[in-house]
């Protein structure tokens, strides 16, 4: 039935264990479950990671030429981490390896910043 349907996020980075340590101390996601070699499941509350470790310049499909790069890149689909305290998990993810590019504050709206992980992958930190 469609009321159980859930979502998980799957991210693609060179090396399982550098991306289970990123985002473990960045953003507190813990392995929830390793179902094959090169594949871990991490959780941090109800969200739900799915790491996969595909090496770089491999094809992510047989439809296209691209090709897999871990330099930064753009990604039409990016995470949005609702925090708490956005100078708290700005430091945490820097500290952590994440770039930061650009940091907006708004105090009517919500500030943001936008980030990068190690991995190219851009981020977003929204304070709730």
């Amino acid at each position: 039935a469609m009321s159980e349907t859930s979502i998980s996020v799957s991210i693609d980075v060179p090396s399982l264990a550098d991306g289970i340590a990123f985002y473990g101390q960045a953003f507190g996601f813990e392995v929830s479950a390793r179902p094959v070699p090169g594949v871990a499941v991490l959780k941090l509350g109800s969200a739900s990671l799915c790491l996969l470790e595909k090496k770089e310049g491999s094809k992510p499909s047989p439809h296209t030429t691209d090709t897999r790069r871990y330099d930064r890149h753009w990604t039409p689909v990016h995470l949005d981490l609702h925090v708490p305290d956005l100078d708290a998990a700005l430091a945490r993810a820097i500290a952590a390896g994440a770039r930061q590019e650009q940091v907006f504050r708004d105090a009517e709206h919500g500030s943001a910043a936008f980030c990068s992980d190690p991995f190219g992958h851009g981020f977003c930190l929204l304070a709730r």
